[in-house]
This record gives C-alpha cells, structure tokens and sequence, in this order.
C-alpha cells in the first residue's frame, strides 16, 4: 500500500498536492515539475493526494480497491442534507431485543466495508474485524464475561442485579440473544488506539441503521477483556484494544427520539 509517483502524461502541474502535503509533494527548481519525493518512508499512505488531484495523475498501489469518484456529486451538502443527517444521528438507539433470524453475509459485509472508511489517528488502520454467529460459542462467551465481571466487587455491585433479571429473558444475556457480534481489535500500542475502534464501531453502528440493522456498543465484553484479556481466546482472537457490538434485525421499535438538554458552548474569539 503505497504512493509510488505522478502519471506525467495527466499531471497539468497544478500544485494543489504540493499545497496538500508539502512534505511528500515538492516543485523541481529546474523546470517546475512536480515530484513525489518520500526517500524515508514518511507517507501515511491517507490518500489526500489521489482524492484532490483534479487530473487524476496519482500513481499508486495495492490501496485494496479502485478509488471512488464524486462523479454526480457536486454537493456533499446537498446529498445528505444536515436535517436529514440529524434526524438520522437521533434516531439511532441501542438495540436490546432481535429477532432470531440471521443477517446474510452480503449485509455483514457492507457494515465492516463502512467500517473500514472510518478516519482514524496518522491513518494508522490497524483495526481487524471479527464476526462470531456461533450461538454456542456466544453463550460460553457471556456466562464468561458475566463471571468476570461478577468477580469484581465494584462491577458486580453495578452489574448484579441486572444480571438476575437479564438472566430470565435471555439464553446468553451478554449479547441480548443477538445473532451476530462483531468484534473491532488492534494489537497495536498506539495511545489512540481507543479512539480508533470507538470511531469504527460508530461508523458500523450507523451504517447497520442505514440497512435495517439494530446494534448495541457492549461495554461489558471490553471490560472483561480489559481486566483478563485470555478471555479472548474463547472467540479465538488476540488484541489490546477492543470494541464490540451486537447485530441483527431489531424486534423493537421505537416512536421517537428522548430529549437531550443543549450543552453550553464556549466560543473562545480572544
């Protein structure tokens, strides 16, 4: 995955790369040309260059796919326009109960593809994607999440009730008897990488919505991972940083959006 240089037969030597990325992008002195310059290896790979380039004169390599094209999209703002935008971000719930049917694969796929557009710190994308639909390995899953929240005395006097009440309406509670979980994990070490797996998770979130999808953040499995990470060799993965969600088809609905109080905003002009 890599910037290899300029097609010189598109380039028009506009600059605005040059302008994008001065570090990479340079003018030669002897005839104005410009140049792809990255001796040490310094390019982040973010791809700003091939999305601004007006001629499309960018030369690169095992980006995973073709790029995409604005074509037919003069507006950005017009496409999606912000009360829509609104509307749609309000709308968004955590889902508790699912139906017992299956999402096809096609669908799980068109989430996690969302998921990998998700901006992250220094472009680093060392996010991996799990999808576990095995009701069996999700139950030893959550009777092993349970029981290792339940081993703290601070997160048992959080959890415990909920957990003898959810016990009764549930097979494996954890998870609310979702059919899929997908697991968001790094290796990485990265002070970021936190950051990173919370913004793809939403980017997953909303885009499970936008197909009929339900889904609900499960801060629970991360805890557990977080306080024993052997855990995770249930579901056979190995990580430092986790974020996990639950998917299906949502057997709830909802009528409407519960207010929010506007927080106060400071505009700091001086």
């Amino acid at each position: 995955m890599s910037i290899i240089g300029i097609d010189y037969d598109k380039c028009n030597t506009c600059g605005m790369c040059v302008l994008e990325c001065p570090p990479m992008f340079k003018r030669s002195k002897s005839d104005n040309k410009v140049i792809f310059d990255d001796p040490t290896g310094r390019c982040i790979r973010c791809g700003h260059c091939i999305s601004l380039c007006p001629q499309d004169a960018i030369l690169f390599d095992d980006f995973g796919e073709e790029h995409y094209s604005f074509e037919g999209i003069d507006d950005l703002s017009n496409y999606i326009p912000y009360e829509k935008l609104y509307n749609f971000l309000r709308a968004n719930r955590s889902i508790r109960w699912y139906k017992k049917k299956q999402v096809p694969i096609d669908l799980i796929k068109k989430v996690i593809a969302a998921m990998e557009y998700t901006p992250t710190s220094a472009n680093l994308r060392a996010e991996k994607f799990a999808v576990v639909s095995d009701i069996e390995q999700l139950k030893l899953l959550s009777d092993a999440v349970k029981e290792e929240l339940l081993k703290n005395p601070a997160t048992r006097s959080m959890y415990e009730e909920s957990f003898q009440i959810r016990g009764e309406l549930y097979e494996y509670q954890i998870y609310f008897d979702a059919p899929h979980v997908i697991f968001v994990y790094t290796s990485g070490n990265s002070a970021m990488d936190h950051y990173n797996i919370a913004n793809t998770v939403t980017y997953g979130r909303l885009a499970a919505q936008s197909l009929g999808l339900g889904t609900c953040y499960n801060g629970w499995t991360h805890i557990a991972f977080e306080n024993n990470p052997k855990l995770s060799k249930i579901v056979r993965l190995r990580g430092r940083s986790w974020g996990v969600f639950t998917l299906g088809y949502p057997n709830v609905k909802f009528y409407r959006c519960p207010p929010r109080k506007h927080r106060k905003i400071k505009f700091l002009n001086e």
